[in-house]
């Protein structure tokens, strides 16, 4: 854990050292499809690419940038990351975190986890940002080693959820789902069975993915505040276009990127 912990902080001290911002406040993470949040928020074109930074990896999955953004809103400074790594990808844990902890040893005191996710429960449709309120691990893998014993109870922050919750932007209104629910991460790369979409409906996950529980572990063990906003992009298992369709996901992550960002604004700017 130490090493991952200084690899971090080198990871943070070359980011500073490339933009001239040496504390950040609030980092997102972007989810498949969502890079377009960025812009949004107010990204210039000056970006860093992440995976000349330390100990990075590299970028490789369609719908995730390796670009990092520097901006400002609201009074605090925002670190967004165009995209992430996942386990499928061959990395270990502390390697799919890495991005995320550099963000906490740049000073991020707040996390904002977006991903795109298959919609299990029958009142979520494709475009709708479901809330997360607790997750379920199934990768069987975790970020912490050691006897690093963290408390998981309340691990996404029940303030910040009622803030999204919140948000007045009539777009991320009409996008949001109704009431928040539960994320469960899958190793992946292959997509869930009618039988294993059955289970996870079972054990109550709401919405099925294959990131962010991972990184909310790390962000816990960190001790920073996490809200997690989950994108559907298509009903889980048997779902029309097909699941293997990445570019009808990253379409509709397209097109909801105005209501997400709508949302990282209002909780950003809601921060005491």
């Amino acid at each position: 854990m130490d090493d991952a912990l200084e690899r971090a902080g080198r990871s943070a001290r070359e980011l500073a050292r490339r933009i001239g911002v040496d504390h950040h406040d609030v980092l997102v993470v972007l989810g498949s499809g969502l890079a377009g949040v960025a812009e949004l928020l107010g990204g210039e074109e000056d970006w860093v690419p992440l995976d000349t930074l330390p100990f990075f990896p590299t970028y490789t999955v369609p719908g995730h940038r390796s670009h990092g953004w520097s901006m400002e809103l609201a009074g605090r400074r925002l670190l967004v990351l165009g995209g992430r790594r996942h386990l499928y990808e061959g990395l270990e844990p502390a390697e799919a975190v890495h991005p995320l902890r550099t963000g906490i040893a740049a000073g991020c005191s707040t996390v904002i986890l977006t991903a795109a996710a298959g919609g299990i429960r029958e009142d979520l449709a494709p475009g709708n940002v479901m809330v997360v309120e607790d997750q379920i691990n199934l990768t069987g893998r975790s970020p912490l080693q050691g006897a690093a014993f963290v408390d998981m109870v309340g691990a996404y922050s029940p303030a910040l959820r009622a803030t999204a919750l919140a948000t007045p932007d009539p777009a991320a209104a009409a996008a949001l789902a109704a009431r928040p629910g539960v994320y469960a991460q899958l190793a992946g790369p292959q997509f869930e069975t009618p039988a294993e979409i059955r289970m996870l409906k079972t054990m109550g996950a709401d919405v099925v993915g294959m990131s962010v529980a991972l990184e909310t572990i790390a962000a816990r063990a960190g001790g920073v505040d996490v809200l997690g906003l989950a994108l559907v992009t298509n009903p889980a298992a048997g779902a029309e276009p097909p699941l293997s369709d990445l570019a009808a996901i990253a379409a509709v992550g397209a097109a909801a990127a105005p209501a997400v960002a709508a949302i990282v604004r209002h909780v950003v700017g809601s921060l005491p």
